[in-house]
């Protein structure tokens, strides 16, 4: 195994190391305005090696296998002016088992690939041809070899699948864009419900409708609910945590939302999109719940963040970062809330996401595709309207929480929510 070659290349001179290579393959299907735009395959090979020299961290990486003696020869230089060590290498450990390959997807063909994307966009063309209809279909295969000085070594392969299609409809001076996609790494997708979801969007933005300048309920569909889970994922970070920038760097144990919120963790969930046994570092994944009840209750480490804050890495290397995003779901229909919103929004997707100052929860972003509800139902789109508020405010003032979740975007399992009060911007 090669990662086992460069452990032993670099031990000659480094007191411990680290070495990941991945060996990925990937097609991908793209339409473009009504027609096909490419169809491509591609191979690729990305070598990591960490070492310890006298204490301090050396890394490098490259492309080419057969430059095994100058990665390891580039990362032991680094080690010169690397940053301190302030961990240990882990020792092997099973982890547990979490299905991340389905062979399925290896069987998909460019020509099968090709049909789903035409298939998808029929269905938008059949509902309005003057849509200019969009489509892309991936699959991709990856094999890892982990090992590091201390023993730890895996072998995995893992694979993933993705379908989307999105429309872009002018009316005069108007354009809406709007569309639906899923992906993670199972071949099982269904993709007609994508299109026909895709449609549903297009279908309740037929009619456009107004709304003034104020303060209104809003309900957050689960791909728009990212503009509140941003704040959560940089404020969990362990490293924001540990350097003081993260605004529930002291809070935990404290309740920070509504009770009915709560927040896990869960790189374990079968086939979802950035499921593993083992992270980066070889530490087995684990479930953490980051908020419950809202209350909270961990933070993520990894191996040097953790050692930094005299505590335990929580497999989250390297970078502290998420995995899958799980909000717990609630007692509340869609329906209902709808239905009991006197004069209110609903939100599917923003621009400027990153606007506003992410890191303490402060937003103001652009809605792209938002509908006005009057009277308990959605009677149009509205146009030119900015959202403002703060996430943590926001999170303290829960209508409801919807009683089914979905996947939005390749990380998030999570309901709508309804929030009781926030600022709506009208031009």
């Amino acid at each position: 195994m090669l990662a086992h070659r460069l452990i032993d290349k670099a031990l000659k001179t480094a007191q411990g190391a680290q070495a990941t290579v991945q060996r990925a393959e990937s097609t991908k299907v793209s339409f473009e305005n009504d027609k096909l735009k490419f169809v491509k395959s591609t191979q690729r090979t990305t070598i990591n090696v960490k070492v310890v020299v006298n204490g301090k961290i050396g890394s490098s990486h490259t492309s080419d296998e057969c430059d095994a003696d100058g990665v390891v020869a580039r990362a032991l230089e680094a080690a010169a002016f690397g940053s301190p060590a302030h961990f240990e290498f882990p020792g092997p450990s099973d982890g547990r088992p979490v299905r991340v390959y389905d062979e399925a997807v290896l069987g998909v063909t460019r020509e099968a690939m090709v049909q789903i994307g035409r298939e998808m966009m029929t269905v938008v063309k059949d509902y309005n041809p003057d849509i200019l209809v969009s489509a892309g279909i991936n699959k991709g295969v990856r094999q890892t070899e982990f090992a590091n000085s201390s023993g730890a070594a895996y072998q995995t392969q893992s694979t993933s699948f993705g379908v989307g299609v999105h429309g872009q409809w002018v009316r005069g001076t108007d354009i809406l864009l709007a569309g639906h996609a899923f992906g993670w790494k199972k071949r099982d997708v269904d993709y007609g419900a994508i299109a026909d979801r895709a449609v549903a969007l297009f279908r309740m933005a037929q009619d456009t409708a107004s709304i003034e300048t104020g303060t209104f309920p809003v309900i957050f569909s689960p791909e728009a609910l990212e503009v509140l889970v941003l704040a959560l994922r940089l404020g969990f970070n362990g490293k924001s945590v540990f350097l003081g920038a993260s605004p529930l760097a002291e809070k935990l144990g404290q309740k920070i939302a509504d009770a009915r919120f709560s927040l896990t963790d869960d790189p374990l969930i079968d086939y979802a999109s950035r499921s593993s046994r083992w992270d980066a570092e070889g530490v087995p994944r684990q479930v953490t719940p980051l908020i419950e009840n809202g209350v909270v209750k961990n933070f993520l480490y990894d191996l040097d963040t953790a050692g930094r804050a005299g505590t335990r890495t929580t497999g989250h290397g390297v970078g502290c970062s998420p995995t899958n995003l799980v909000v717990k779901t609630g007692d509340t229909s869609w329906q209902d809330m709808v239905a009991d919103t006197k004069t209110g929004l609903v939100v599917y997707d923003v621009l400027g996401l990153g606007q506003g100052n992410p890191i303490s929860g402060e937003f103001s972003v652009n809605l792209q595709l938002a509908y006005k509800i009057e009277d308990g139902r959605i009677v149009g789109r509205v146009k030119d309207v900015m959202l403002a508020g703060n996430t943590y405010d926001a999170l303290n003032n829960i209508v409801a929480v919807g009683d089914q979740a979905e996947w939005a975007g390749d990380s998030l399992l999570a309901p709508p929510i309804q929030i009781s009060d926030l600022n709506v911007v009208a031009r």
